[in-house]
């Protein structure tokens, strides 16, 4: 009996390292130590032996089932390990390798602009705060002294929501009330904002756009402070010096009001096809607030004054960076994009 265990340990141990599975190592264990196994089948003669042999037998016995089990869990340890080297070899990253470049995303020429507009406002003094897109009747047209007979409140111009009296902002004038009653004056604000009304898209008109809307309030305030800061920021954006006109014009929030030109500062005044060969970019509306806006915010016409400006950021743009179509702004086209 000592002699068959001895072979059956022989065979075990040689056939145990070419097993290549998990499954086929438990498999091939419980044929040679389960209780089926080969190894209990020969034990079951132990029985006829004398009490010598069976001392014998049953110390070499034991001693052959843990070398066995030793075999068993190493050679699983061995498939667990082979398993592993393997994913290393075919995952495997070397990290000190330098990273291939990938192209970067870049920021939308809206976006850069008014980041510039903002730097140059701010440089002057003025806080930066946003616009509302969701406003009240009220804010939009009554508080800047729009009159209830105005053409923009009509729904051809303007997206009216569900519930009472509740707009998507046309302008981000729809701010001025609320800053005028939030804060205290010296006031130096501006508003950058989406609006939206209700146009038809072409080249150069779309339904959702941009504006800055900017405010001073303080003693003493004058047209000669509108066109500092406008001139300013105007000759920061394009890089270089800018002049500034004014022609009279009317705004409902502003007394006086006027029509804000700049010179021309691809051509310096002398004609191209950006100025339409004038010389002169008409830019914006602009004033003095008007007393009835002050009053609806709380301040004394005859103590304070103050200048209110707004300027749509899609058309300054187009002209700084020559862009012929408003819709490319709202198009996600990279190829556009990578332009800028």
């Amino acid at each position: 009996m000592i002699e068959t265990l001895k072979h059956l340990e022989q065979e075990a141990l040689a056939q145990i390292p070419n097993l290549k599975t998990e499954q086929e190592v438990y498999d091939f264990r419980n044929s040679v130590l389960g209780k089926n196994g080969s190894l209990t089948a020969v034990l079951k003669g132990i029985k006829d032996l004398s009490p010598e042999e069976k001392q014998s037998v049953g110390k070499i016995s034991n001693e052959l089932r843990d070398r066995l089990s030793a075999a068993f869990e190493a050679r699983l340890t061995g498939i667990a390990s082979e398993r592993v080297a393997e994913r290393v070899k075919i995952e495997f990253e070397d990290v000190t390798v330098p990273y291939p470049e990938k192209p970067l995303g870049k920021a939308h020429p809206i976006t850069r602009a008014l980041f510039e507009v903002e730097d140059s406002f701010k440089r002057m003094g003025f806080e930066v705060l946003e616009s509302k897109e969701v406003t009240t009747e009220y804010l939009n047209f009554d508080a800047v002294n729009v009159p209830a007979s105005h053409p923009a409140r009509d729904m051809q111009d303007t997206f009216w929501l569900e519930g009472k009296g509740n707009v998507l902002s046309t302008q981000t004038s729809s701010m001025q009330n609320v800053i005028l009653k939030s804060k205290s004056p010296p006031i130096r604000v501006i508003i950058p904002g989406r609006v939206f009304r209700n146009e038809d898209i072409d080249a150069t008109h779309e339904n959702t756009f941009y504006q800055v809307e900017g405010i001073v309030v303080d003693k003493g305030i004058s047209m000669a402070n509108l066109k500092y800061a406008i001139r300013t920021m105007l000759s920061d954006l394009f890089g270089r010096e800018v002049s500034i006109r004014l022609r009279p014009g009317y705004f409902p929030f502003v007394e006086p009001g006027v029509e804000v030109d700049f010179s021309c500062p691809f051509c310096s005044g002398e004609g191209c096809r950006i100025c339409k060969k004038s010389g002169w970019i008409e830019f914006m509306g602009a004033g003095l607030i008007h007393p009835n806006v002050l009053r609806e915010g709380g301040l004394d016409p005859d103590a304070y004054s103050g200048f209110a400006f707004g300027f749509g950021l899609n058309r300054l743009v187009m002209i700084k960076y020559g862009i012929t179509d408003m819709r490319h702004f709202q198009n996600a086209d990279v190829r556009f994009l990578s332009q800028f």
